[in-house]
Order: structure tokens, then C-alpha cells, then sequence
């Protein structure tokens, strides 16, 4: 079924109510469109800025239709969405499709895929029983990480391994993959949008600082090896995203290795690594990610300054707002969360030039 785009005023669905929601609801309403919030929890940072909020279980198959019934297109903003959430939403009305999700949402799916394409990810194995996380460390080698195959995210359900496995291992129903130890200088991630009519844009590449597993810092301009690497990242990333039929804002991460850039994980939706690009960008990431699924025109990726730096605020330390704003330059953007804890993003700075 082809797609008209869609005017001015109508209504963008989207999965998730967390910042990402937040960001996308924000941008979309700089154009003229109204969001409709689905989340399962009761309260919501993206319902705060969003004309209507759904609060029903992700298996609630009659809040779902009534949903989709009011929104013009469906959107997601973090890849643990259940696939089968997504039964009652028609194709021609949800963007990206739900292979993207499937991939993206086992670990291991992920690397065979993205392996398929001819990219390079850590050398990995699956475990389906206790009994196979020795022969997989066997046939990988130390050091390497154990990572449950779904709902892990920023550094929660990986366990390193340098000699014994760790006491607290424990093989879940979906099964575990053991990834080799990857010696890199730096990460970086490929951000791209991909249009209906299949156009494809790239972000610049940030280098990204992670810290206790979670994203602390990314850096316009990068590192010189990311530059002699980043062709090859997007060729892999537009190869991806082409065989998804993909719409809308897609992430891959990288590490940068003598080698070459060697695959790290894929993010079906709009990326924490480019925040930066609200500010620092002609287009950020979330309005190209609206522009996309409603059917309109791409806008232009280009950075708007050759340095530009984006901090998360995880944990108290959003909270000093004055401190923050103290500097002049600093774009501050706080989530909308009432509990700041150890651990969670609570916002970002931003600052350019």
C-alpha cells in the first residue's frame, strides 16, 4: 500500500513513554503533529509533552486497536516493545515494521544478521543450557563477555569473564551469547535515517565514552581512525537498514579496531549518541525521525559547529540545574523525571563550538 504523507495535525503514535518519547513528542510538535502516548506504566515523561496518553498493558489487545485507531502512523522509541504488541497495528501504519524489532531484540538474531550482511561482529555463541557456557568459552576463548540474549541494556545482564564465570550466571528461557573480547581504541556509533521512498542520511560519528556500561560522553569532531573507519560502518548500517525496509532513525554501534570497525549492537529507534544532535545539527535525529514516518521530506544532517560535545546526567547530578546553566554555552535538557537514582539518565548537556 503506498503512503500519502501526512499533513500538518495528524496524530503520531508512539510505543514507549520515556525520554526518547519525550524528544520524538517534542519535535514532532515543532511541526504541527500531536502524539498519542501507549505505555504500560501509569505515568509518563512523554505523555507530559503529548496531546493524549494510553496507560494499558503491552498484551492489551483492545487498548492497542483503540490506540492505533486514533493515531495517523505508529512509532516506537526503545526495542523492548513484545513483537506480538504490535498484532493489531496494520503494516502500511507502523514505522519501522516489526523485523526490526525481532532482530534487534535477541542479541544473537542480531550478530547472525548483521554477520549474513558480511559485517564484522565480536566472535559469538549461543547458550541455551548451563551446561554450554564452558564450551562456549572454550571455543571463543578469555577474556569475553556473557550477555543475557534479550532485555539487556546500558551494561545490565552482561557478565565479564577473565577466568571463572562469575557466581551470579544464570541462563534464562531466551538463552545467553558469549561474546569474544574486542580490542579497540574507541567506539563510535552510524546514525541514520531512511525515508519511505528508501533516501538514506547519516549523522556525523561521535566518539562515544561509556562509563559502568551506560553512555557518558559523545565527541564531535572523533578520533582520526574513526574517520578512516566510518564509510565502512555506514555501508554496513544503509546495508542493514535496506534489508529492514527500515523507516525512520536507526543506530549501529561500533568499535574502531586495527582491523576495522567491528559490530557492536543495533538500535532500531532514534540513539542516546546523538543527542547532540538537536543543537548540533541542521536536523536532529528526532525531527528526521518524524519527518520519515509521517512521509515528509528529509532535513539536512549536516553538524552546524566542528565541536561539539554531548554529557549525560545520570544519577543527582542533573539535579544542580543552576550549576549546570552556570555555563553559557550549555544547553541543558532535563527529562522530566520525579527520582534521580544511581544509574539513570536524567538528562543531557549539550554544547557547540
Amino acid at each position: 500500500m503506498s503512503f500519502k504523507a501526512l499533513p500538518a495535525g495528524a496524530t503520531i503514535g508512539i510505543l514507549g513513554g520515556g525520554q526518547l518519547g519525550r524528544m520524538i513528542a517534542m519535535a514532532a510538535a515543532q511541526l504541527g503533529y500531536k502524539c498519542h502516548i501507549f505505555a504500560p506504566e501509569a505515568e509518563s515523561v512523554a505523555a507530559e509533552v503529548s496531546a493524549h496518553f494510553t496507560s494499558a498493558a503491552w498484551d492489551d489487545a483492545e487498548a492497542m486497536r483503540a490506540f492505533t485507531a486514533s493515531c495517523d502512523v505508529v512509532t516506537y522509541e526503545f526495542e523492548n516493545v513484545p513483537v506480538h504488541a504490535l498484532d493489531p497495528i496494520p503494516d502500511h501504519k507502523l514505522a519501522p515494521g516489526p523485523r526490526a524489532l525481532e532482530v534487534a531484540q535477541d542479541r544473537l538474531s542480531e550478530k547472525r544478521f548483521i554477520a549474513e550482511l558480511g559485517g564484522t561482529p565480536a566472535p559469538f555463541c549461543g547458550i541455551d543450557r548451563a551446561a554450554e557456557i564452558g564450551e562456549a568459552i572454550a571455543q571463543i576463548g578469555k577474556p569475553g563477555i556473557l550477555k543475557t540474549r534479550r532485555d539487556g541494556y546500558d551494561g545490565k545482564g552482561q557478565w565479564k569473564v577473565d577466568d571463572a564465570v562469575p557466581d551470579d550466571v544464570s541462563v534464562p528461557a531466551s538463552g545467553l551469547v558469549y561474546e569474544g573480547f574486542v580490542d579497540f581504541e574507541c567506539e563510535f556509533s552510524v546514525i541514520l535515517v531512511r525515508a519511505r521512498n528508501g533516501e538514506v542520511r547519516f549523522w556525523d560519528s561521535t566518539h562515544n565514552t561509556h562509563e559502568g556500561g551506560i553512555l557518558a560522553h559523545s565527541v564531535l569532531p572523533a578520533p582520526a581512525i574513526i574517520g578512516q573507519q566510518v564509510e565502512a560502518a555506514r555501508a554496513l548500517a544503509k546495508q542493514a537498514a535496506d534489508a529492514l525496509g527500515y523507516i525512520g532513525v536507526l543506530t549501529l554501534e561500533f568499535f574502531a579496531t586495527k582491523d576495522g570497525p567491528v559490530f557492536n549492537e543495533m538500535a532500531p529507534r532514534v540513539h542516546n549518541s546523538g543527542h547532540w544532535s538537536i543543537e548540533g545539527a541542521v536536523t536532529s535525529q528526532f525531527e528526521n525521525h518524524v519527518r520519515a514516518i509521517v512521509g515528509q521530506p528529509l532535513g539536512d544532517t549536516s553538524s552546524v559547529a566542528g565541536t561539539i560535545v554531548m554529557d549525560n546526567l545520570i544519577g543527582e547530578v542533573a539535579l544542580d540545574v543552576k550549576a549546570h546553566l552556570s555555563d553559557p554555552k550549555a544547553h541543558l535538557h532535563l527529562y522530566g523525571k520525579a527520582e534521580a537514582r544511581e544509574g539513570r539518565k536524567m538528562g543531557h548537556i549539550t554544547r557547540v563550538g
